[in-house]
């Protein structure tokens, strides 16, 4: 799909933007060509569902070249994460957002065996087949909003070679039988490379320092950030906020001097059946108990939650660091970290980022990152969007307004060539720069390579009729 100039509610939106920029950081603002880039970048997100220069290059009319948009992003001074944090705040604004949910998680990119330049690359569990997979790993923070969804913070995760180096030894030597006194002991962890908690706990912490007026309900996140540390360290940072998370069934409970499974507590004190609402739509069974205990690894009191919907055998459990919510408040409000999941999956496969982003260096990676999040921003301003948005209907989904966005811009092109003063040179302009951009060579034919030398040699028969007789 072709598309010309950017649209109007992209112009718009980096307007905006550049406004917001202004009003904290006048000497950071965006410069002419520099609006035009991002504005150009974002149509070409929308088109060609990628963060490709050649792609953008190859679909947009009389756009820049390959070599000019890599130039503008390596070299342009544009303060890349402060850009993301006023594309947040203007949508905020414009929506006139006050109070939200807060949710972490992470997920994986899939990079080649063979990957030198492309940073934060390592090991990945891959769930789908069991094995690993080389690959990224990002912590994404989503605004979870009354009317919208929107990512508005993200890093990279690397683990700390030395503590990797050492877990796969001592996982050696164990399986050796050396005893742990005689095995080398755990290396400290090199502050370089922070744990994913870390990392979530930093972004939750960027957030308050850019949005210190939008108040934060409640933070949720999966078992991985389960631990008594991320609960105490995410309730500080927003006093009033609940924080919400899972444990493992055999994390032990302390009761008076005894030490008991989760899963085995809740098998005496068995839930009772309750109807909930998931994610605020229709109500559904669901088998709910609760109870007030001393986590063991926590070292304090939690509010923990056993939960199964109807047609499910085992319990997931739920922890709560404010105990003085109530249960069916607690078990709503953790249904909805699954739109995290959604965003995501939305992100992955309609913002350009998983499919072709080759961008080397950390810089490569983070900040064609952020654009693609930029593109997941914009959107929120489209026409349509906006008129479901303000009278309070569901949102269009993003695949559907990427494909209204593609058609819009193939009309827009139509439209400036039927208007052109000579709509005949325009066309004839059109189609030599199709043929040029769009017509690649293929590497599936021979034509014009060589098969090479494809016949017998004769000086070489008496030696082959030789070997065959010693056969």
């Amino acid at each position: 799909m072709l598309f010309g100039d950017p649209l109007p509610f992209v112009n718009s939106y980096i307007e905006i933007l550049n406004h917001t920029i202004k009003e904290h950081k006048p000497d950071f603002g965006l410069s002419v060509i520099q609006r035009a880039w991002l504005a150009f970048c974002l149509m070409g997100i929308f088109v060609t569902n990628s963060v490709c220069w050649a792609k953008f290059n190859r679909f947009s009319i009389g756009g820049y070249s390959s070599a000019a948009l890599s130039w503008m992003f390596r070299k342009s001074k544009i303060f890349w994460i402060f850009l993301l944090h006023m594309s947040t705040e203007a949508i905020l604004r414009r929506y006139k957002i006050s109070q939200a949910c807060m949710a972490v998680d992470d997920t994986h990119k899939k990079r080649s065996k063979l990957t030198r330049k492309i940073a934060w690359v390592h090991k990945l569990k891959d769930k789908a087949s069991g094995g690993f997979i080389m690959g990224q790993s990002i912590i994404f923070l989503v605004l979870i909003t009354p009317r919208f969804n929107i990512p508005v913070g993200f890093d990279f995760y690397l683990p700390d070679p030395d503590l990797s180096a050492w877990y796969k030894q001592d996982a050696k030597l164990k399986k050796q039988g050396v005893p742990k006194r005689e095995r080398p002991p755990k290396p400290a962890r090199n502050p370089n490379y922070p744990t994913k908690q870390d990392i979530a706990l930093k972004l939750l912490e960027e957030f308050k320092c850019h949005h210190p007026e939008i108040k934060i309900q409640c933070i949720l996140a999966d078992a991985l950030y389960g631990t008594g540390r991320f609960l105490d360290r995410a309730s500080a940072i927003y006093d009033e906020a609940q924080v919400i998370s899972q444990i493992r069934e055999n994390q032990n409970l302390r009761l008076k001097k005894s030490k008991v499974p989760v899963r085995e507590y809740f098998a005496k004190h068995p839930g009772v059946p309750q109807t909930i609402k998931i994610r605020g739509d229709k109500p559904v069974k669901a088998t709910i108990g609760s109870a007030r205990l001393q986590v063991n690894a926590h070292g304090k009191k939690r509010f923990v939650i056993a939960l199964k919907y109807e047609g499910e055998e085992e319990y997931r459990y739920l922890v709560a660091k404010d105990m003085s919510w109530r249960t069916m408040d607690i078990a709503q409000a953790y249904t909805l970290r699954w739109l995290v999941e959604v965003v995501l999956q939305d992100w992955k496969s309609n913002e350009g980022w998983n499919a072709e982003t080759k961008q080397p260096g950390p810089e490569g990676s983070s900040q064609s990152l952020i654009l693609s999040l930029l593109a997941d921003h914009c959107l929120l301003l489209h026409p349509d969007q906006s008129a479901r948005l303000e009278n309070n209907l569901p949102a269009y989904t993003v695949g559907s307004l990427r494909t209204q966005i593609k058609v819009e811009s193939l009309v827009a092109v139509i439209r400036d060539l039927v208007n052109s003063d000579d709509p005949e040179e325009k066309l004839a302009c059109l189609s030599e720069t199709l043929k040029e951009n769009i017509l690649a060579p293929s590497k599936k034919h021979m034509s014009g390579r060589e098969l090479g030398r494809l016949k017998p040699t004769p000086s070489l028969k008496y030696r082959a009729a030789m070997v065959a007789a010693y056969v």
